[in-house]
């Protein structure tokens, strides 16, 4: 007898009551969907909500037998595997009210409606400039200044008018003008192939061009001002750029061949992006594995200069530090090289691809990439909240302690509270006191100071990836580019099994074709293979 399975699935704002036979396939499944929600085969996207089902969205052929459904049962809330179902139905099946369609709304309130975010029109090899675009859509900063903008800049406008049409309509948008516009700007990125087909371009330096372009517009102090960047709020930044994506980077060098009093040089520069140096160090000795390691290799270095102590050129070891943070932290791997070829016929060398695999998480600390004076504001406020989670930890592991002796919370509550350690006590009474800018019981009215542009002044130097551009294939000047980013709240996969606001959810845009994925699908993108592999990483402070 065939073995029946019982789910619930959810639709849109909809719960429907599911058995199936997992031996008849995905197939008779999606047929089974379709009678209940009007959603046809092609369009029904199945994802899992019980851990234990399958991961990602539900291939045809995979093979719904092979799943242990009793294992996945005892992990289920309330006993129940749960199926999310996304797709526009053709025809929906005995509605318990009135149903509004989504082609009837109006463009931006169907956009709004629509379970998917819009995607970009490949308009020939663009797939460079759709990703970056994805990528900058959720960034309030550059939106608030973008809608400010009075300018007679042609590019600028078009960036505002094309990430605008995005959130006006729920099918994919087409980017021509401001295509247009970046050719206009940029002939580059206009180039063809032998046969007139326009080239594949680079996403980071479309990204590079596109903020330079935008930083010599977006000043002053209305547009500064419309993102909460003004005044000391936007500290040495003179535009909504370098307020949003630039780092003051502190440069150090020093001679290696002097011994005893050292020569020692220094210089600050502007830096929109940090680089994850990922073939090594000298001579390729060095192993990168993690993004962390790469960061750290590509702001050490050696290099060969002129020495007024020696009179002679002399090796020298030059140290960068960031000394101002931004809001957003772009992080570009060093995947692509230009490799000389001195037996080549014309000696240009080649562009080639770096595909080894180096990891990353979802947060991103730099701490240590930091001078010693934004270290100093940054470890009061770590200090302050690693005290605090030790208390709520022992509170915790305290109550369960409690629990475990059989005493319920009503008697917990009349009794005296319980002795805290000292050492314990006067660590957490240290950290808060540090916080407040007290020392040695002097207390000091002056707050900690901003280490960034709009960043809180408890700021951990912690940064949460928020979106991600991939580069699929072997050819530095091929293969494709596409956006991974983060859903924002409420949008992917409503609520999770605890009845929280699940936020685990991102979409991935190959460029019209927009699909929802994981967390884990996106830190699966280190490379090592044929598979997208991360390029061009975005980051947000986390507040």
């Amino acid at each position: 007898m065939a073995t029946l399975v019982a789910a619930s699935v959810k639709w849109n704002k909809e719960s429907y009551d599911l058995t199936f036979t997992p031996s008849e396939g995905v197939a008779k499944l999606k047929e089974k969907l379709q009678q209940l929600t009007g959603v046809p085969p092609e369009r029904a996207k199945l994802m899992s909500k019980t851990k234990g089902l399958w991961k990602g969205i539900l291939k045809d052929d995979f093979d719904l037998s092979s799943i242990n459904y009793a294992s996945a049962l005892s992990t289920a809330k309330n006993g129940q595997l749960s199926i999310m179902l996304m797709g526009t139905a053709d025809k929906i099946a005995a509605p318990s009210s009135k149903v509004v369609f989504l082609e009837d709304l109006p463009p931006e309130e169907a956009a709004k409606a629509a379970p998917e975010p819009s995607g970009l029109v490949n308009l020939g090899n663009t797939c460079y400039m759709n990703s970056v675009l994805q990528c900058l859509r959720p960034v309030p900063q550059l939106r608030s200044g973008l809608r400010t903008y009075s300018g007679s800049n042609r590019l600028v406008n078009a960036l505002g008018d094309t990430l605008n049409a995005l959130d006006r309509t729920p099918v994919a948008a087409s980017p021509a003008g401001f295509l247009m516009a970046l050719r206009s700007h940029f002939p580059q990125f206009g180039q063809t192939g032998s046969r007139g087909e326009p080239m594949q371009q680079d996403a980071e330096e479309f990204f590079s061009s596109l903020a330079a372009e935008a930083a010599r517009e977006l000043t002053g102090d209305a547009i500064l001002g419309s993102a909460g960047l003004s005044g000391d709020a936007a500290g040495t930044a003179t535009n909504l750029i370098d307020a949003t994506f630039g780092m003051e980077m502190v440069e150090t060098i020093t001679c290696d061949e002097i011994t005893g009093a050292s020569e020692t040089t220094s210089s600050t520069d502007l830096a929109r992006k940090i680089v994850c140096n990922i073939q090594g160090g000298h001579g390729n000795d060095t192993n990168i594995n993690h993004i962390s390691e790469g960061i750290d290799l590509a702001l050490k270095g050696k290099v060969e200069k002129h020495s007024d102590t020696l009179g002679r050129d002399a090796t020298w070891t030059k140290v960068g530090r960031i000394s101002r943070l931004p809001p957003v932290l772009t992080v570009q791997f060093g995947r692509f090289y230009w490799k000389e070829t001195p037996e080549s016929a014309d000696h240009t060398g080649v562009k080639c691809k770096v595909m080894k695999p180096v990891t990353f998480q979802s947060i991103l600390d730099v701490y240590e990439f930091c001078t010693d004076d934004v270290k100093s504001v940054l470890k009061v406020s770590r200090d302050k909240f690693a005290a605090e989670e030790d208390a709520r930890v022992s509170k915790k592991l305290k109550a369960m302690e409690d629990k475990e002796k059989g005493i319920d919370g009503d008697a917990v509550m009349t009794e005296a509270p319980a002795e805290v350690d000292p050492e314990e006590k006067e660590a957490l009474e240290a950290a808060l006191a540090m916080s407040m800018g007290e020392e040695n019981g002097a207390a000091s009215v002056a707050p900690l100071r901003p280490v960034g542009p709009g960043l809180p002044n408890e700021f951990q130097g912690l940064y949460e990836l928020y979106a991600v551009v991939t580069h699929k294939g072997r050819e530095a000047d091929g293969g494709h580019y596409m956006a991974w980013v983060k859903a924002d709240p409420g949008k992917g996969g409503g609520k999770n099994d605890d009845g929280e606001e699940d936020d685990d959810w991102w979409f991935v845009f190959d460029d019209d074709e927009v699909s929802p994925c994981r967390t884990e699908d996106i830190l699966k993108l280190k490379g090592g293979g044929d598979w997208h592999m991360s390029y061009l990483n975005y980051y947000r402070a986390k507040k």
